[in-house]
């Protein structure tokens, strides 16, 4: 059985992304050459997220998540995230972020792969996340960049 990994936007926004060439060439080196490896998922969140961006990276961003499974979002999800919200995890304005873990969470998806730092990919978050997952009794995906996923 593979390992699962949920691909954050902001990942599948670097495969395209020339304002930031370290991060884009890392997420395709890591795309063509290791996430065969990775159970992948993705969710219709961020299927909408992509969908309201501009030509010409949309289409590629939409062609790139196609094969992926989407993970379903669930009023289970939805109740978790709220829970985040409520204790102040997240701020309101950042509910998909927060639809982003509680999926993964939600699922027992191992990983998290993002390059959100602010709001997702940051230490003091995740030990919040960690605590009140453990305590609501659902699952602690792993949350890193893809840096750390990278074997070679």
């Amino acid at each position: 059985m593979k390992t699962s990994i949920y691909l954050e936007t902001s990942v599948i926004g670097a495969y395209l992304d020339n304002d930031d060439p370290f991060r884009r060439d890392l997420t395709i080196r890591w795309f063509e050459h290791e996430l065969a490896e990775y159970d992948i998922f993705t969710s219709i969140l961020v299927q909408r997220e992509l969908e309201r961006l501009t030509e010409p990276h949309r289409s590629g961003y939409l062609n790139l998540i196609k094969p992926m499974r989407r993970l379903e979002l669930t009023e289970e999800a939805a109740i978790l995230a709220e829970g985040y919200i409520s204790r102040g995890i997240f701020h309101r304005k950042f509910l998909a972020d927060a639809l982003h873990v509680a999926l993964t969470a939600f699922h027992k998806i191992d990983y998290l792969a993002t390059w959100h730092f602010a709001h997702i990919a940051n230490v003091r978050k995740q030990a919040r996340l960690r605590l009140f997952n453990t305590t609501a009794g659902f699952f602690n995906p792993t949350i890193v960049t893809p840096e750390f996923l990278v074997h070679n």
